[in-house]
């Protein structure tokens, strides 16, 4: 059975595509195993784009499936456990993979499926997409979600999302920081991010990418000197030899 699709580009952009419309992209633990992978395969990539098939974005954890798992002996705890090992696994996976990953919401993105996205270093969408967390409706706190959300939306703004769980409009979505942009067409404007991103050199977007992630939560002086000794490291590398050359010679610079 598909779960997903990949895909690489002559650019070398990897495309990950959720591939289960019929159950709205939900992320069942084989599905969170199967992302894990896709990524783990994509680490050569300039780039990745996540994208979705079917009108949902991705509807969240699996309920017909986590609901199943009450029948064990243990009433579930277990495949939960491992449920929610596997979805910090592919969370982790995200943003820790060493190039940029974009997010190209066309439709609803619920609950762990909002996670994802805020889980993305970039994502853009669609006006028809929405966003929300909605575990209060059914007696389950979107506590997975809220460690995303509250990373990229601010922290009353979070709150208020993981407490009423109401539907939040693209356009909000923008203005809470959740996504980039709202776009008349996601999947055209993140493969354009990706090609922009792929065509920069690589060297500079993977340690640009790994030292932003190092200094983040950081005090002010801890965070200037991981990101001074990134700097150093950076200037060493070829990428910006070549084009600061290039630059001060006003030529055109090489791809690295």
């Amino acid at each position: 059975m598909t779960l997903l699709r990949e895909e690489r580009r002559p650019d070398g952009v990897a495309l990950i595509t959720l591939d289960r419309p019929a159950q709205r992209n939900a992320l069942s633990l084989e599905m969170l195993q199967a992302l894990s992978a896709a990524l783990a395969r994509a680490q050569d990539a300039r780039a990745v784009v996540l994208l979705a098939e079917g009108p949902a974005f991705c509807a969240g954890h699996d309920l017909r499936e986590l609901t199943a798992a009450r029948a064990e002996p243990d009433g579930g705890r277990g495949f939960f456990t491992r449920t929610m090992a596997a979805c910090s696994a592919a969370m982790r996976a995200v943003v820790e993979h060493p190039v940029p990953v974009i997010a190209a919401v066309e439709g609803i993105a619920t609950a762990a499926g909002c996670q994802l996205v805020a889980s993305c270093d970039l994502a853009v969408a669609t006006p028809a997409a929405k966003f929300c967390t909605p575990g209060v409706d059914i007696g389950l706190f979107c506590s997975t979600p809220a460690v995303a959300l509250s990373r990229n939306a601010g922290r009353k703004q979070a709150m208020e999302m993981l407490l009423t769980g109401r539907l939040v409009p693209a356009e909000e979505a923008a203005a809470l920081g959740l996504v980039n942009r709202v776009v008349p067409d996601a999947r055209a404007a993140a493969l354009e991010l990706a090609a922009g991103i792929a065509a920069r050199g690589e060297t500079t977007i993977r340690m640009g990418k790994a030292g932003f992630l190092a200094q983040e939560g950081r005090s002010l002086q801890e965070a200037y000197d991981i990101a001074s000794a990134v700097m150093v490291e950076n200037l060493m590398a070829a990428d910006a030899r070549e084009g600061i050359d290039a630059f001060l010679n006003k030529r055109p610079g090489k791809k690295q």
